[in-house]
């Protein structure tokens, strides 16, 4: 029973965390905070970045750690698991390929605003239509990756896999709410691009 609602206080942590985030990342939010700070608002994305990072550390912190042992691999089976981990970590690479990671990051926006060359127009992120590399098979390979390479463990426990699940759940839910961003932004461009390309796995079904 104990378990139960470890895992129970897990989700409602989980989910509050995934609420404030996705409420942080709308575009109703980053207008309300350009009306009030202006050009400033190119500060936005680095602040979100580093939010999401002590957020997701204090929910590790406080939450219960239902440490009941799903499976543990025996030898050589749990070096196994590295190899779908390591394709995953190039995948991601790859990703970054085809979009700026310092942009990802919140960095060339401060650089365009210190250099005057920043309009607040953008928000907190310049939007460009990707469908090279990785987005030729998914339109959202940087959370299949993520997906992967979470996944692939040695040694399960009750905890991570409800963290796993979770942030599983969070992707697909997430992903829903940028697409719908990035059809107002691109119109029927991407409205092709959605009916050629799956979401998150490279499979259609």
């Amino acid at each position: 029973m104990n378990y139960f609602f470890d895992v129970l206080t897990l989700i409602i942590l989980l989910s509050f965390y995934g609420f404030i985030h996705s409420v942080l990342a709308s575009e109703k939010v980053k207008i309300f905070f350009r009306k009030i700070f202006g050009k400033l608002i190119a500060f936005y994305r680095l602040l979100y970045n580093v939010f999401s990072v002590i957020g997701l550390y204090i929910i590790w912190d406080i939450s219960p750690h239902p440490s009941l042992q799903i499976y543990k691999l025996s030898k050589p089976y749990d070096y196994l698991v590295l190899i779908p981990q390591i394709l995953a970590i190039a995948g991601l690479i790859w990703c970054f390929k085809y979009i700026s990671f310092k942009e990802f990051l919140g960095l060339n926006q401060i650089d365009r605003y210190l250099k005057n060359e920043y309009t607040d127009a953008e928000l907190d992120e310049n939007y460009t239509l990707r469908i090279e590399g990785p987005y030729k098979y998914s339109r959202h390979p940087i959370y299949f990756f993520s997906i992967v390479f979470l996944l692939f463990k040695p040694e399960m426990n009750l905890f991570y896999l409800t963290m796993f699940v979770s942030f599983t759940a969070y992707f697909y839910i997430g992903s829903y709410y940028e697409e719908k961003k990035l059809v107002r932004l691109f119109g029927d461009e991407y409205r092709n691009y959605q009916k050629r390309i799956p979401r998150i796995f490279p499979i259609k079904f």
